[in-house]
């Protein structure tokens, strides 16, 4: 097993330390720990590009690697009533959309890769969560809540709109 899928397996391990920490409200060690977490995903794919290491398994394994961490510390956030509830609602019906469309087109032979703003939008979804750990909810999780929305929506559009051809038939347009 190379590097970058280690990597990846590592975030995964991370996550019930996460949630411990975040759940028993060790906050600055849950920051670290998700810290820690996002860097494994920073640096799997930049090693997998550099070194040609890219697998299936990393492929597959690395975005749901990244939706398994994000949502599932969101959903503790919100339990402890640290962040809005309509946040990972939104998230979890993008990620649904979005893997659904995916599916569609790959029965139709074609690949999307994943775009800048998912790239954005992942990195935003991080910082919220370790400003969330750090700070609590005040003004700045609002903003940055609102701020991951529009990207999560609009990340999720743009798939809808590469892939607009997919549905053009169906609906007799």
């Amino acid at each position: 097993m190379n590097v970058p899928n280690r990597l990846t397996i590592l975030r995964i391990l991370l996550v019930p330390v996460c949630l411990l920490l975040a759940g028993y409200d060790h906050r600055l060690a849950a920051a670290i720990v998700f810290a820690l977490a996002c860097l494994t995903d920073t640096l799997d794919g930049h090693i997998a590009r550099k070194k040609k290491l890219i697998t299936n398994f990393g492929k597959f394994a690395d975005p749901i690697a990244d939706k398994i961490l994000v949502l599932s510390m969101m959903i503790v956030l919100c339990y402890k009533h640290t962040l809005p509830v309509w946040l990972p609602v939104i998230l979890v019906f993008r990620e649904l959309l979005v893997d659904g469309l995916r599916m569609v087109a790959a029965e139709q032979g074609r690949v999307v890769a994943a775009g800048w703003s998912g790239k954005v939008k992942t990195a935003c979804q991080m910082v919220l969560i370790i400003c969330v750990l750090l700070f609590g909810s005040g003004t700045l999780s609002w903003v940055l809540s609102f701020l991951v929305a529009a990207l999560t929506l609009y990340s999720g559009a743009e798939y809808f709109w590469k892939l607009k051809d997919l549905f053009v038939k169906d609906l007799g347009l």
